[in-house]
């Protein structure tokens, strides 16, 4: 586990994101750790890599990626990993993740996260390709589970059951993402409570939290608005259960001001306080 999400202390933090990239250079973030893209900043320099460096100059960063395509069929992109080690050594990332998803078919990126079948087959696929990418990054690997808005027929297992089996077997971590568990929960009927507990705790290393809205017949995992009471619930029952995490404060449609992550931010680290030791409470 990393230092960060061992220390069972509260460490809460947003997602780098261009409209408050002026506000960061002229006075900071306040936050514990912050969270950036990995496409944003793989092989760049100038502004952003700016916006990056003074963050990385105040505190910790994670990486988290978007088109790595664990669960697709096409081959790892090589060159993508080598960036990827480049920039996680560059800035000394405390963790590096991804999606347990594909977005890849036949060379093309779809530039969207589609679930994966929950079979046996997908399970050994993906646990073979994520201690690949682990060898050639050196690192362990943290896996996030994402929202969907259909099934397939063919799975046989449960979502939180591939998704603890994936890493277990790979010996890679999970990057809890609370509102995809409460929008998909939602939308395929299953029981919120009974997929958190099903988790193993040690394997949980980071916690997103977000915004949805409702599209009428089912909820839409758009993180564009203030984290619903629903995943506030699932955040105390996941630090009951696991103990405070490094949690993420998401924010990427209708982008406000810093003060309203900030708010948001402020609130995950009071519940986080709630559930620490006296000796790892931290101002």
């Amino acid at each position: 586990m990393n230092a960060l999400a061992d220390s069972g202390r509260a460490r809460v933090g947003f997602g780098l994101r261009v409209p408050h990239y002026d506000a960061i250079l002229s006075g900071g973030l306040r936050a514990d750790f912050a969270e950036a893209i990995s496409e944003n900043f793989l092989g760049r320099g100038g502004r952003a890599f700016s916006v990056l460096e003074r963050v990385r100059s105040d505190m910790p960063i994670s990486l988290h990626g978007v088109s790595l395509s664990i669960g697709g069929m096409d081959p790892l992109n090589e060159a993508y990993l080598a960036q990827l080690s480049e920039l996680a050594t560059r800035i000394e990332a405390f963790s590096v993740s991804d999606h347990l998803c594909f977005g890849t078919f036949a060379g093309h990126y779809a530039h969207d996260l589609w679930p994966l079948p929950y079979t046996e087959e997908a399970l050994s696929h993906v646990a073979e390709r994520v201690q690949q990418v682990q060898e050639r990054l050196g690192r362990r690997l943290l896996l996030e589970n994402v929202s969907s808005y259909v099934e397939y027929r063919e799975s046989s297992l449960t979502e939180w059951d591939f998704l603890s089996e994936v890493a277990t077997r790979a010996d890679a971590g999970i990057l809890l993402d609370l509102n995809n568990l409460f929008v998909n929960a939602t939308n395929h009927g299953f029981d919120a409570a009974q997929y958190l507990r099903a988790l193993p705790a040690q394997r949980v290393q980071q916690i997103h939290l977000a915004g949805h809205s409702d599209a009428g017949g089912y909820l839409f995992d758009d993180h564009g608005s203030v984290v619903s009471d629903p995943v506030w619930r699932l955040y105390q029952d996941s630090l009951e259960l696991f103990g405070p995490r490094p949690t993420i404060i998401e924010w990427d449609e209708r982008i406000p001001g810093l003060e309203a992550l900030e708010a948001e931010a402020d609130h995950a680290r009071s519940l986080c306080l709630a559930h620490c030791r006296p000796s790892e409470a931290e101002p």
